[in-house]
């Protein structure tokens, strides 16, 4: 057995959603607020726990940068030629990691047991653990956009992004003029209006900037007119990150926004969950034109999507 089977093991969609007996996400009627049994409450946190053993063990796998599809070989690419990524019919997807993190948290997105991926192009962006400024982080996030368009083809891609991820994501797109370059952006347990939890990590500047009231969140909160991304904000109502749990959803009068709330999981099972990388999925998938306002659907496992409404 590889060192690697064994978290590879839990990460995998069966496991997930055997593990502990979870019990499905439900459908939440509106604003109605949701009160979970102990059991509940108690298999989610064990789920949070046996999530974070298993990202543990893969986090040294996710330290250096991608290299280009066709670096891989022994041979590299030829002397003076830019290495050029293979083209799939639908938009390369970049997925951004959160804070303190790295790009094997997409560990299961990137396997993609049903071959999903296997169809478009995944690329991932490793920022530093010491970035300081989600403004700075959003830049760097431009440059590699830039890169993958132009190793692909691409007019526009998708981005993923994971809490602390997708708010720099986010802030490229509204504030750098990303938009022309970002068809979707789906972010997964992101504080769009700041989180209050872990008051003592304010040591660190970028934690500071995801505070509800900083520059940054009210830089994110200006009029961004025109602005043409897709936004699918996917939130839980038992993310120990965001304090409040509603600081995961996304209110912005010009942006198109769809607003997804699943139940019973936390903040580090969202990336890998096979509800949510299921999700993840169908929204990536889903014409570019695609609205909020009325549009609803429901996720595989039972979750609920709200579309411009309160959920």
């Amino acid at each position: 057995m590889s060192a690697l089977s064994l978290p590879l093991t839990l990460l995998s969609p069966s496991r997930l959603t055997s593990l502990l007996r979870l019990p499905p996400l439900a459908r939440l009627p509106g604003a109605t607020p949701v009160s979970h049994p102990p059991g509940a409450l108690l298999r989610a946190a064990a789920l949070e726990l046996s999530v974070l053993v298993a990202h543990l063990a893969l986090y040294p796998t996710g330290l250096a940068d991608e290299r280009p599809v066709d670096e891989a070989g022994p041979a590299g690419p030829s002397p003076g030629a830019f290495p050029r990524l293979p083209l799939a019919p639908p938009p390369p997807v970049v997925l951004l990691h959160g804070f303190a993190d790295n790009r094997s948290v997409f560990v299961l997105l990137l396997r993609d047991a049903d071959g999903t991926a296997r169809r478009r192009t995944l690329v991932s962006l490793n920022y530093s653990p010491l970035t300081c400024d989600i403004r700075a982080a959003a830049e760097l996030l431009g440059r590699h956009v830039e890169e993958v368009r132009r190793r692909t083809g691409a007019d526009r891609v998708d981005v993923v992004g994971h809490s602390l991820g997708g708010l720099i994501a986010r802030y490229h797109v509204q504030r750098l003029g990303g938009d022309a370059a970002v068809r979707t952006l789906v972010t997964l347990g992101t504080p769009h209006s700041g989180t209050r939890v872990a008051r003592p990590a304010d040591v660190h500047p970028i934690v500071r900037q995801m505070r509800p009231g900083s520059p940054v969140i009210e830089e994110l909160g200006r009029p961004a007119p025109g602005c043409r991304t897709r936004f699918v904000a996917v939130r839980s109502d038992l993310d120990q990150i965001m304090v409040p749990t509603s600081a995961a959803r996304l209110d912005h009068p010009d942006l198109r926004v769809e607003n997804v709330l699943v139940t019973g999981i936390g903040h580090l099972a969202l990336p890998v969950h096979p509800t949510v990388t299921s999700l993840v999925r169908e929204a990536l998938s889903a014409p570019a034109g695609q609205g909020a306002g009325d549009r609803a659907y429901e996720v595989p496992g039972g979750a609920e999507s709200a579309a411009g409404t309160v959920a």
